[in-house]
């Protein structure tokens, strides 16, 4: 009876997750869900890429959290649409969450929208939004034993940032093995090699970003 419920949670998650989709592409939207677990760098990402990218595409986030709104307001600064969803004790952001967001967003006003899921390695892999690319974070110092540990999230995922590679020297983190591993998992990945406090190796992945996003508005013409 559990794995019944499951199933239909998620069967009805992603019919929702279908109707965002359709949305979002009538609008021209390149919309990626980012996951992690807490504290990989997430918002730190976003950071970056926002100020790097608003100039060329206009940009929105939706923002997901247990409680509170500290990673909004950190965001907040760059003046973009920025809608806060509180799940109230959830792990994940679903289908369902998004499209009642969407109706505080004018995605008729954006060409890339940022969805910042709850900090989790697990749940968020579970349940798709509607999005274009699940893009995943892990930090270096989380270790190179996740890909066996939380094998779906790598799955499920089309890009893997691999983010803080600035603190590499003081960890047992065999960067090679955790990309293996990945890779092992997903041969499809693309993988990028990032450290959000010194730049390093961001410059592939907004271009990476500029890529999808042109491609869609070019399609779109």
């Amino acid at each position: 009876m559990k794995i019944s419920v499951i199933a239909d949670i998620l069967a009805a998650n992603d019919t929702i997750a279908r109707e965002n989709h359709r949305l979002f592409d009538e609008h021209g939207v390149v919309v990626f869900n980012i996951m992690s677990s807490p504290g990989a760098g997430k918002t730190s990402l976003l950071k970056r890429t926002i100020p790097a990218l608003k100039d060329e595409f206009r940009i929105g986030v939706i923002e997901g959290d247990i409680q509170g709104s500290l990673d909004a307001e950190r965001l907040a600064r760059y003046e973009i649409p920025i809608v806060q969803i509180n799940t109230g004790g959830e792990c994940h952001l679903d289908a369902n969450m998004i499209r009642n967001a969407l109706r505080s967003l004018n995605l008729a006003g954006l060409d890339l929208l940022f969805i910042e899921n709850v900090g989790n390695l697990v749940c968020p892999a579970e349940f798709k939004v509607g999005e274009d690319a699940k893009v995943m974070i892990l930090s270096t110092p989380e270790g190179d034993d996740k890909p066996l540990k939380y094998p779906l999230m790598f799955l499920e995922s089309s890009v893997l940032i691999i983010n803080k590679i600035d603190l590499l020297p003081y960890l047992d983190t065999d960067l090679g093995r955790l990309k293996r591993a990945a890779l092992g998992l997903n041969p499809h990945l693309v993988i990028f090699e990032t450290s959000c406090t010194t730049g390093e190796g961001l410059e592939a992945w907004f271009d990476w970003v500029r890529g999808k996003v042109r491609s869609k508005l070019a399609a779109n013409r």
